[in-house]
């Protein structure tokens, strides 16, 4: 009887991973200086080569509500999609969509800041009205910040306004200080009034752009990923050519200074071997427990979590979390084969 039940339970595994089984994938990806990438790869045909070596197709679909793309890839619209290491937890994590990171492009190295209106210290920011995106990442950098000076969000008063109203909201009399990511903090840098006190550069490595992909899609069809990995590390190798900058400037709606200073502001890992590295660091299972807590603390890992730790994070070095509900996982195996020329 015992042997019947494992049989008919190989079996049961067998027929879910085949059904899962396919050879079209479509990927979605929004406007930001580490995602410009797929926009090149995909009109270059970097990714239509790789899909071809691997006998499958893959569709790029640019999408551009940030927030809209991670929520149509979690309603299993798209099979991966460009998305933070927060929104990955909160959004399709949170939602019982068990997601891993393939790739780990790149971290926030001052891309997000803190913009205070005639004041020069983060101190300073006691009292005053805070405009950004509440429950971002900005959001999160705001959290942060406060803590690296002893105070709290109750120090503070959060405002929630659009990211695409920052800009203007900055110029209004009303507005003391605004939390934002590039390209609108450099136009609101601009401005005399605007001081920067803190950036992402001041937490290194805990704002993480990535590629997130459908586990279930992932295991049963291991050459989507490999596609992915390999795409995505030759259009790397393509990053110190201005011609192909000058293409990505162009699509993400700037010049090539422009797309060079937000670089410049972007810990881009583009060789493999530095992904794995650092998604092997134990530092990134601490960063992702921070990001848990924030996330708990502002309802965002659903109504029923009960504790930071409600969903599991699983990294090379460990699981952060309840191991019996792991919803998403940073694995550096795909990320490997590109650095050991496997792929």
């Amino acid at each position: 009887m015992k042997t019947i039940k494992i049989l008919t339970l190989t079996l049961a595994l067998f027929s879910s991973t085949n059904a899962l089984a396919k050879d079209k994938f479509s990927i979605c990806w929004s406007i930001y200086v580490g995602w410009m990438p797929w926009e090149y790869g995909d009109s270059s045909g970097i990714i239509k080569k790789w899909a071809d070596k691997y006998n499958i197709e893959i569709d790029v679909v640019q999408i551009n509500d940030y927030i809209e793309s991670i929520n149509q890839y979690t309603a299993g619209q798209f099979d991966a999609c460009s998305m933070t290491n927060m929104d990955a937890l909160t959004i399709p994590a949170a939602s019982f969509v068990d997601s891993t990171a393939l790739i780990v492009g790149d971290f926030s190295n001052g891309n997000d800041g803190v913009i205070l209106k005639d004041k020069k210290t983060l101190s300073e920011i006691k009292g005053q009205q805070i405009n950004l995106v509440e429950l971002s990442v900005s959001h999160y950098l705001l959290a942060r910040g406060l803590e690296s000076i002893g105070l709290s969000e109750r120090d503070v008063d959060v405002v929630n306004t659009s990211d695409a109203d920052l800009v203007a909201a900055y110029s209004t009399q009303d507005v003391t200080s605004v939390v934002t990511w590039n390209p609108l903090l450099s136009e609101i840098e601009k401005q005399p009034s605007a001081h920067k006190v803190f950036d992402s550069s001041n937490i290194p490595g805990e704002i993480i752009d990535l590629m997130v992909v459908n586990t279930e899609t992932l295991n049963a069809n291991p050459n989507f990923g490999k596609a992915l990995v390999g795409a995505w590390y030759e259009i790397m190798s393509t990053m110190s050519n201005d011609v192909v900058l000058t293409h990505m400037a162009k699509a993400s709606g700037t010049d090539l200074a422009g797309y060079k200073s937000q670089l410049a502001s972007t810990k881009m890992f583009y060789q493999a071997k530095d992904a794995v590295s650092f998604t092997k660091d134990p530092q990134l299972s601490k960063t992702m427990k921070y990001v848990a807590e924030f996330s708990f603390k502002h309802g965002l890992l659903g109504d029923g979590a009960p504790d930071a730790g409600f969903i599991g994070i699983e990294t090379p070095t460990g699981v952060f979390g309840n191991p019996a509900n792991i919803k998403l996982r940073f694995d550096p195996s795909f990320m490997q084969m590109a650095a050991d020329g496997k792929l």
